[in-house]
Order: C-alpha cells, then structure tokens, then sequence
C-alpha cells in the first residue's frame, strides 16, 4: 500500500513509516515569523528561559505586516525583533521593503521540495505549492520550534482537489480557487492536507500554484501541497528537494477548470462565492491589487494588460503593493509600475497593506472594496460597516477601470 505526499514527506523527516492520524514529534527544515508575531515569539522563549536558538541557520525574519510602521508602539516592537535578530546572528532577516514573507521565502531560496516548514502566520501554507509540507503556528508553538529544532504534529489526512480542464483567457487560478472554497466550506477541510492536482494545476505557473495553496487555509486545511516539478525548481533557483507524489487512494473532489468563469466571494465569508455575471454593477470605492495571494509579478502584469491607455473611475481609488522588492525592481524595469501610475493608481511599499486594515489603504464607513487579498471578513479592511469583495487580478484592474465590479472579459 502506498503513502500521501505528506506521509512520505514526514515519514522521510522521522526515518519510519508514519500514517494519517498519528502524532510525532518532527524536526523542522525551516521556520520564519514576521513583524507582527516576532515580539510574541521573542516574549516566549523568554519564558521558556531560551537563550541560544537551537539553529540560526534554519530561521527566516520578514517585517511585512507594518511598512513602514504607522505608530510608536509598532515602530518600538520592530526594534525588539531587530535586536533579537542582531542577539542570535539570524542572516535571513528581511528589514522593512523586502516584501511580504511568504513570497520572499521562497524567493530567496530558503527551503526546497520535501521539507518541513513552520512559520508563526496562517498563510505559511502558501509553501505547499513547492512540494513542502507547510503550516502556521501560534507563537508559542514557533518559539519551541527555535529552541528545539523539532515540533508535536498530528499527521494530517490528505483530501485531493482534481482540477480537470484548461483555464479560460482572463480566468485564473484565484477564480479556481475561490471555487473550491465555495465547494469545500470554510471548515470543510478542517486539519486536512488539500492537495491540489490534475491537468489545470501541472498547466499554471508557481506563482498561479502560489495562489491556489496560499487559500487552503480558508478552508481550514494545515497546507495546501502540490507535487513539486521542474517548474519549481526553476522558481527556487534549486535543483535539491526530494519530490514526493501521493500513491494511494485519497478522498477526492474533481472540479472542472475548463467551465469556470471569473468568480467573486461577497462580503463576509471567503465562501461566500458567487460567478461575477451575479454581482456585476456592484459599485466600488476602492480596487486592491496585491497581498501574498496575488501580489507578484504575473498578477500585476496580466492587470496592467487591461490598464495600458486607460484610467481608473473618477469615482474610484487603486492601490498596488507589489509582494516583495524583486517583484518591485521587475515591474519597475519592464513598465509595469508605469501603467499603474499613468493609470491614477497609487504604487504602495512592499508588504501587507490594506489585506491587514490598519495602515495604508483602510477604507471607511460603508465603503466597498475588491480586493486580490484572502479574506473579506467583516471589519478585515476598516470599518465595519465597509465591504469587501474578492477577485482576481484581471476582475480587480476591470473594476477599477469602470468604477464597479466588472467581468475581466468585458473589457
């Protein structure tokens, strides 16, 4: 009887055969926190009563939640966290600009297919589209893992996405995405491994497959794996990485990409999807391209498609925040950033921005937003009698183009 990737991956870590269900205590290839859980961290392993980390080498620190930081006491916590990162001799710390952690990562070469990886932020499971076994953590849970090398897991069951069919034009892997949210519910994955697989996912690119395992989380799953190939190893500048591929009969469900239209989830639940022919006309005060979601290069550039020679609504505000520094200097250099700004939308420093709704780019008081984020739970963005609604890139850039949620393929 064969294994699931993610056994095999675990299994492989441990040097024994594990199965679903079971609980063990795995070392970790690679762990990383951000700005905004790095004093958390930091207070716990003083509690802990740790001085020494167990391995430098093995810890990434990214400041992407507050850039730059927009009061005193953020700005005093992110000097805590440099001072930690200067005290243990952390070389993969990532100061304000460099980009959002779960696309600098990866970026930057730090782990590789096989791995196990930790990272104290719920959208750590975006690395499972690098063939990783990837999940997030609470604080506490990290700071063991900084002191220990190593973490309690239950082995998650594995749930098969069968994506079937080819993605239309102006159709991407966020409106697949989002209909599989819409399918599986926001707890109808609850501490699985979604693994994404069939012809629709080997055809995307790693940033499109980014985008797909950085949502399992919406669903409640503890990563979101795709089998590593030769794509991502282009994308990881590595050629190491053990690939493994699930050999055994899992519980599936089979969606057809090739049928799929642009979709939108309205305000409140990430599940709260609808096809946008549904929601056209919807007006919008503001249009947000970014986040980890859909902040690289790709979503900017399929976006500054349908911008090039046009304007944003009068009515209506842009915001772009390119993912990390490298997709910045890229976008800049090939004219990307032209478009936008030619456009009238306003070009943000690399980092969360408005997906977190404290610093630039909250929106007020009965204001609508469409938005590449993650979520559009009540509140998420500002006000709480503000919406959002969630889209692709391509649905975002026709919205703001005409002032209301717009089918991409319209314009």
């Amino acid at each position: 009887m064969g294994s699931t990737a993610v056994e095999k991956i675990i299994s492989s870590a441990l040097g024994r055969k594990v199965s679903e269900g079971e609980f063990v205590e795995a070392p970790v290839d690679f762990a990383y926190f951000h700005d905004g859980t790095g004093p958390l961290v930091i207070d716990a392993l003083d509690e802990m009563g740790v001085d020494r980390i167990n391995d430098k080498e093995k810890v990434g620190i990214v400041f992407d939640h507050s850039v730059p930081p927009y009061n005193d006491q953020g700005a005093t916590l992110q000097a805590k966290v440099r001072r930690f990162a200067r005290a243990q001799g952390i070389p993969r710390f990532h100061d304000l600009g460099d980009g959002i952690c779960h696309q600098v990562i990866p970026e930057k070469g730090y782990v590789a297919p096989g791995q196990i990886v930790f990272g104290a932020d719920s959208h750590t499971c975006t690395l499972g589209a690098f063939g990783i076994f990837s999940t997030g953590v609470g604080a506490t849970d990290l700071a063991y893992i900084l002191a220990t090398g190593k973490t309690w897991m239950k082995v998650p069951e594995t749930l098969m996405v069968e994506c079937a069919g080819v993605l239309d034009d102006r159709v991407s892997s966020k409106d697949l995405i989002l209909e599989i949210v819409r399918v599986i519910g926001t707890d109808g994955a609850t501490y699985k491994a979604l693994e994404f697989a069939g012809g629709a996912v080997r055809a995307m690119s790693q940033a499109s497959r980014m985008t797909m395992s950085n949502m399992a989380v919406e669903m409640g799953a503890k990563t979101g794996f795709i089998e590593a190939d030769d794509k991502t190893a282009v994308f990881l500048n590595r050629p190491d990485g053990k690939r493994f591929k699930t050999d055994r009969p899992v519980p599936k469900i089979e969606v057809d990409a090739g049928r799929l239209e642009p979709q939108v989830a309205c305000p409140g639940s990430v599940a709260n999807v609808k096809p946008i022919s549904e929601v056209e006309g919807v007006h919008i005060d503001q249009a947000f391209l970014g986040s980890c979601t859909n902040g690289r290069y790709e979503d900017l550039y399929e976006a500054a498609r349908l911008l090039r020679h046009r304007k944003i609504h009068r009515d209506t505000r842009m915001i772009v925040i390119p993912a990390s520094k490298e997709t910045y200097i890229d976008a800049q250099r090939d004219g990307l950033l032209d478009v936008f700004l030619e456009a009238g939308a306003i070009i943000g420093v690399t980092g969360c921005g408005p997906c977190l709704g404290v610093h630039m780019g909250v929106i007020g008081e009965n204001e609508v937003c469409i938005s590449t984020s993650n979520r559009n739970f009540i509140g998420r963005m500002g006000a709480r009698s503000s919406s959002v609604y969630l889209a692709s890139p391509q649905a975002v850039a026709a919205s703001a183009i005409e002032g209301k949620i717009t089918d991409p393929r319209r314009v």
